[in-house]
């Protein structure tokens, strides 16, 4: 299943997001956020695609949000879970960090997932227990774990509180930052160990369905800002406090925790 999966994802990416990178009108939505033709195109695609593998229940981003609360009220035996392109923003606008997000989630948790970047053509995924890879190579492909003073941080602040805004911004812990625009993306680059550390705000469940997987497989450690069990917290909205080492994770944890105060 997993490889009709990935086949899928490329396939679809290639048919329906890249011929119209830089060639496509956009909207905005009621919460602000851009959709495209491509956005839906890929969308239906998917779902089309998906339930032909396994005719699970699918929820996706550009769904309603009654529509969202319907497909996870009935997918507790298998729900896919998709975005069909993770950063917009930068889709439209031409910057090359997007990607296709498919997960297979079930009894609430995912158990396989895959991102696809089309512009690199870098595929990241795992299945539960088997681990993470990114284009048949094992996850992380970078192993070095420094000490949170000399880490390379992938911080989002959308969402983040004030007080953890002003210390990152005013006393950052880490040696540089990077914030690039797609959250599915940011778990690959984590999980590969291009990022030491990760801080998201707050994710959707399309956001970190994936790629907090293909984390978790490549040996990663996860949390959110209030609970140590990443899955515990609020389903439709969680932070994301991330980092491979264990060592270094609990660091940036004990630092992130002490600043929201």
């Amino acid at each position: 299943m997993l490889q009709s999966v990935i086949e899928v994802v490329r396939r679809v990416a290639l048919a329906e997001v890249m011929p119209r990178y830089l060639k496509v009108a956009h909207s905005r939505k009621a919460d602000g956020s851009l959709c495209t033709e491509a956005d839906l195109s890929c969308q239906v695609a998917l779902v089309r695609e998906l339930t032909r593998i396994a005719a699970y229940p699918v929820l996706g981003e550009e769904m309603t949000e009654a529509e969202q609360h319907r497909q996870w009220a009935v997918g507790t035996d298998g729900l896919w879970c998709i975005d069909p392109i993770d950063g917009t923003s930068n889709f439209v606008n031409g910057v090359p960090y997007f990607a296709v997000s498919v997960a297979l989630m079930k009894a609430g948790r995912s158990v396989m997932g895959v991102i696809y970047d089309p512009v690199a053509d870098e595929m990241f995924y795992a299945e539960k227990g088997h681990g993470a890879f990114l284009n048949g190579e094992p996850l992380p492909i970078r192993t070095r774990s420094p000490d949170l003073r000399h880490s390379l941080a992938g911080v989002e602040l959308k969402r983040i509180s004030d007080a953890i805004a002003m210390q990152v911004v005013l006393h950052p812990p880490f040696s540089s930052q990077r914030n690039f625009g797609a959250s599915t993306l940011d778990w690959c680059y984590t999980a590969a160990g291009r990022f030491d550390v990760y801080l998201h705000g707050g994710q959707k469940l399309w956001d970190y369905a994936a790629g907090c997987l293909i984390m978790e497989e490549a040996g990663g450690q996860m949390c959110t800002l209030a609970c140590d069990d990443f899955w515990a917290d609020n389903l439709w909205e969680r932070p994301v406090v991330a980092a491979l080492g264990v060592d270094l994770f609990a660091e940036w944890k004990a630092w992130i925790r002490a600043a929201d105060k």
